[in-house]
């Protein structure tokens, strides 16, 4: 029987003891079902592994027809970075904390797994959002996120002074010590924290959200996904700020910046086993109480 995926990557958590211990298992199993296997570099010189290619991520993006990312979260929204821009499935080993994003259950991956990989799978399409940092009417850097792109202070306690336009049209004047832009995988994130709105993954919304607003109007707001967030930055804001993706990535921000975020368009194929389900996830993640009756 033809094979869905022929060839997968594998996707670890440096120097991680229990991630490396997974991944071992991932490898064996999966090599004595006959595929064709791409470890990760990172972590290919820390596992006792043979007779499979050692690839960077991009490499795995570009070769592989699923990536099986072992960690928590954060190794997913890396993964996410990379390989959005290609047409790879991407499934998750829950190493980390909360594992929002990461659905197979490191001591109880083999039974679930093997049913995706014959085939019995649900796939999303998520989307990511990209940050341009433009200076004097120049495109300086451009980056992507998965969850949140974020404007924040490079110095505690310091207020911030911005404008904010949704496609052209002025939105508000807002005093603020951040903003926080989040989609919809990212509403669990950093964006739920500072008091915005769960968004469930299948909408087309951006959720912008201030943090610690200067005035009590400042409420957080969901836009159109498709709409385009300008900001520009006051000339008198006292020092340079910073924009982080996913918490990572910082970029530095001059008075008198602007920054357009938008959505990306290239988006991460996820995909889950047929039992997953949204609610039940947010259930168990969030500690929501079950039915009443």
């Amino acid at each position: 029987m033809n094979k869905i995926f022929q060839t997968i990557g594998l996707i670890g958590k440096p120097n991680h003891e229990g991630a490396n211990q997974t991944l071992n298992q991932l490898h064996n199993f999966l090599l004595n079902r006959g595929y064709h296997l791409l470890v990760e570099e990172r972590v290919a010189k820390q596992l006792p592994i043979c007779c499979s290619e050692v690839a960077s991520r991009s490499e795995i993006g570009k070769k592989a027809d699923l990536a099986i990312v072992v960690g928590g979260d954060g190794n997913m929204l890396g993964a996410a970075r990379e390989f959005s821009g290609h047409d790879v499935a991407v499934i998750g080993v829950n190493r980390g904390n909360l594992g929002f994003l990461t659905d197979l259950h490191p001591d109880d991956f083999e039974e679930p797994l093997s049913k995706v990989l014959d085939g019995e799978f649900i796939t999303e399409h998520r989307f990511l959002l990209e940050a341009e940092l433009i200076r004097d009417g120049r495109t300086l850097e451009i980056h992507r996120a998965m969850n949140e792109v974020v404007i924040h202070q490079g110095k505690v306690a310091h207020m911030l002074e911005m404008d904010v336009y949704v496609d052209d049209n002025f939105m508000l004047g807002l005093r603020a010590d951040g903003l926080i832009l989040s989609t919809p995988t990212g509403s669990t994130a950093y964006s739920l924290s500072g008091g915005g709105p769960i968004l469930t993954p299948d909408l087309e919304a951006i959720a912008m959200v201030p943090m610690y607003p200067h005035t009590l109007s400042s409420r957080p707001t969901v836009l159109n996904g498709k709409s385009q967030v300008r900001i520009k930055f006051a000339p008198q804001n006292r020092s340079d700020s910073m924009i982080s993706c996913d918490s990572h990535i910082p970029i530095t921000v001059q008075a008198g910046d602007e920054v357009i975020v938008r959505q990306h368009p290239q988006r991460l194929r996820l995909i889950h086993p047929t039992d997953y389900n949204y609610f039940e996830v947010l259930r168990k993640k969030l500690g929501w109480g079950s039915t009443l009756f």
